[in-house]
């Protein structure tokens, strides 16, 4: 009976020896919070939509930590799609610098910020300067004469 009290000991006391280096080394990998930026940047570019005629550019940011921002936020989400008002006269090849700040509620004092370069593969050119639909049905545009 001892010699099982023994055993159960030694177990007990290797299990809490291997939490505690798991605890441990948990602790020094653990990625700080309050070090992490408030955005990730994913992908963007240039869109087109030909059908109403509107250029744009954008992008997709997660959200890394809370944002202290004026504009609400669904809770829920950490992605969202952010694009720009509509552009024209972008050129093809050439590299487009967006700037991306996240400013406080003053709107005085920048929080995050970062930079970023577009560029296009096409012209808008490509874009017609009337769209050629109208309407959430996409139905021809009346202004624009057939032929």
């Amino acid at each position: 009976m001892v010699r099982e009290d023994r055993t159960f000991e030694k177990l007990v006391i290797g299990a809490i020896a291997l939490a505690g280096m798991l605890l441990a080394i948990g602790w020094l990998t653990r990625e700080d919070p309050a070090e992490k930026p408030y955005l990730r940047i994913a992908g963007g570019g240039f869109i087109y939509n030909y059908r109403v005629a509107d250029v744009f550019y954008g992008f997709t940011a997660y959200v890394l930590k809370p944002l202290p921002v004026e504009t609400r936020l669904h809770a829920r989400s950490v992605k969202y799609g952010i694009r720009s008002p509509s552009v024209r006269g972008v050129k093809a090849g050439r590299p487009y610098r967006v700037s991306i700040r996240i400013v406080d509620y003053t709107r005085t004092q920048v929080i995050w910020s970062d930079e970023r370069d577009y560029v296009s593969q096409i012209d808008d050119m490509v874009v017609p300067d009337k769209p050629l639909t109208v309407g959430p049905g996409y139905h021809p545009n009346p202004d624009l004469v057939d032929g």
